[in-house]
């Protein structure tokens, strides 16, 4: 008799373990940045970011629509490339993910942004900057760091009322990304009067700029604006020294305003000419900056570069819609990602209707001693 009470009892308990567990639902959040590559630094750094916020989101037990959440990264790679961009979004839509956070290129995120609009996924930026992102209006793309009309025109106003300069030669990498903020740098510079007096291009698989750093040197500009990403300008930077650029200032956006740079302009002179813009605040001025970024180099140590902080809020503010939605279906929940008033770590998170952030800020950087320093 007593045996027979000890394997009801046991059944039982085994009963409700089973409800238990069968209330806890797996919810994927899918990520997708360049983790092979040149820019694997980078990519690494955007996943990162996520994978903090889903293991604290974690550690919090989340429960939404009365099931305790547990969720998972599905982290994809997209090697910055627009074909592999668009295979990993349909890979997280036929994977049923409930959000995106990613990409980091312009010229994979676009593309990528109308799988996710078709497929009905949210997906949210911090790294994407060229503002077409946002132009089709799909109700499904949110980007969280200022676009490129911001960069590049700060950059631009910088240059002729700060540093007082005359003419300037433009460069771009021919990606979505590159010619973007080159065009919008260039326009505000010609409507400032300051004076092009040359443009080159070359891609983003490039290491050698001699010839068309030669044919600017001709032009003796003041500047040279650079649109791309910190494994050109590493070694543009060389090169201008080596041919004797050394007065030349060097501008870029946020995809050159990486502590990376430093490392791939190996001891180059010219590093203390360069002046980048990034989206967002300086670390030091984010709400949250200084204690996350304490936080990550304890978790992820040398591997910070820039994004990692919006790809870290990023998550937080797909989940906080979930939460004020009481659903983890996309459909149901997006239109709360529109209505967010979210306190992220990198600012105040809110959403004009094409979603684009409201009011956000840039910040300026120079490299002191090697260093990337706010202005």
């Amino acid at each position: 008799m007593q045996l027979k009470l000890k394997l009801t009892v046991v059944a039982a308990i085994a009963a409700v373990a089973g409800v238990a567990s069968a209330q806890e639902q797996v919810v994927k959040i899918g990520h997708v940045a360049p983790v092979s590559g040149a820019q694997a630094h980078y990519g690494k750094d955007n996943e990162n970011g996520a994978r903090m916020a889903i293991e604290e989101l974690n550690a919090q037990g989340v429960t939404i629509g009365g099931k305790k959440i547990k969720f998972e990264l599905q982290a994809e790679d997209d090697a910055a490339d627009p074909k592999q961009g668009t295979a990993a979004a349909q890979k997280l839509c036929d994977s049923k993910v409930a959000g995106v956070v990613g990409h980091l290129n312009s010229g994979t995120t676009i593309p990528a942004s109308k799988v996710y609009n078709d497929c009905g996924i949210p997906m949210v930026t911090g790294a994407a900057t060229n503002p077409n992102l946002t132009k089709p209006g799909y109700k499904t793309t949110f980007r969280i760091i200022a676009n490129d009309n911001a960069l590049g025109a700060g950059l631009a106003f910088y240059a002729v009322d700060t540093l007082k300069l005359k003419t300037v030669a433009i460069i771009d990498d021919r990606t979505a990304y590159g010619q973007g903020v080159a065009d919008v740098f260039k326009k505000t510079a010609v409507a400032k009067g300051m004076k092009v007096v040359d443009e080159q291009f070359t891609t983003d698989k490039a290491t050698d700029f001699m010839a068309i750093l030669t044919a600017i040197k001709s032009k003796n500009p003041d500047a040279v604006f650079y649109g791309g990403m910190d494994p050109q300008a590493g070694p543009m930077l060389r090169q201008m020294e080596q041919l004797g650029m050394g007065n030349v200032k060097y501008f870029g956006g946020d995809g050159v305003c990486t502590s990376e740079i430093a490392k791939l302009a190996a001891g180059a002179k010219t590093l203390a000419n360069v002046i980048c813009a990034e989206g967002g605040s300086s670390l030091a001025k984010m709400p949250g900056g200084t204690a996350w970024k304490a936080k990550y180099d304890a978790k992820y140590p040398n591997q910070f570069q820039v994004y990692s902080p919006y790809t870290y809020d990023a998550t937080f503010l797909l989940v906080d819609a979930m939460k004020r939605a009481n659903s983890v279906d996309p459909k149901v929940y997006v239109n709360e990602l529109a209505k967010a008033n979210f306190k992220g770590v990198t600012s105040a998170i809110a959403f004009e209707p094409n979603g684009e952030m409201k009011n956000p800020s840039i910040t300026l950087y120079v490299y002191k001693d090697g260093k990337k320093t706010p202005l």
